[in-house]
């Protein structure tokens, strides 16, 4: 088992991330018992056998949409985005539709090239669970989750802008140049 962050603690994982290897088709590949997280294509090509499975959830590609789960997202407690590498961003805007489109309350993961400097922006989009890395340390990682003090646009974590929860002072004397008559 590996370490994973989860609701901002460092936690035990005990799901396995399902990939395929060479020569592997979605069609075919045979799913391990136990928690696994399958890539969405295995799920929509192996669905009415994996139905009676209640330990499995879904990852999604990067070039994959949200809509693609549309009808069973309810059925998962966990579903998971990956990022094949840090500087591809597309899993935001799966994960943020997850969320907002399609009410996904359930455990969201990043997998993949997952690192420390992303993790901030990660959570604003729906995530609450981090795969970092391997070769990363976890104990440094969950400090990105706090590298900001205010957040100044809306996303899935915060639905006004800085302008409208700021508190202001109304300016005095508007116009006032100081010059009495």
């Amino acid at each position: 088992m590996r370490d994973i962050i989860k609701d901002k603690a460092i936690v035990q994982d005990d799901w396995t991330v399902l990939r395929l290897a060479e020569g592997e088709t979605p069609d075919a590949v045979e799913v391990p018992e136990g928690k696994v997280i399958v890539p969405l294509k295995v799920w929509q090509l192996q669905r009415d056998h994996l139905l009676k499975r209640t330990e499995l959830a879904v990852w999604f590609s990067s070039n994959e949409q949200a809509k693609e789960l549309k009808e069973d997202i309810a059925r998962f407690s966990l579903l998971a985005v990956d990022f094949p590498k840090f500087s591809d961003g597309r899993g935001y805007s799966v994960a943020y539709n997850l969320r907002a489109r399609f009410g996904f309350a359930g455990e969201l993961r990043a997998i993949g090239d997952v690192l420390r400097d992303q993790l901030f922006y990660m959570q604003r989009v729906g995530f609450n669970a981090f795969a970092v890395r391997a070769d990363k340390d976890i104990h440094d990682a969950i400090k990105g989750l706090t590298d900001f003090s205010e957040k100044y646009q809306t996303s899935w974590d915060e639905k006004n802008p800085l302008f409208r929860r700021a508190e202001r002072t109304a300016l005095s004397n508007v116009g006032d140049t100081g010059a009495s008559a």
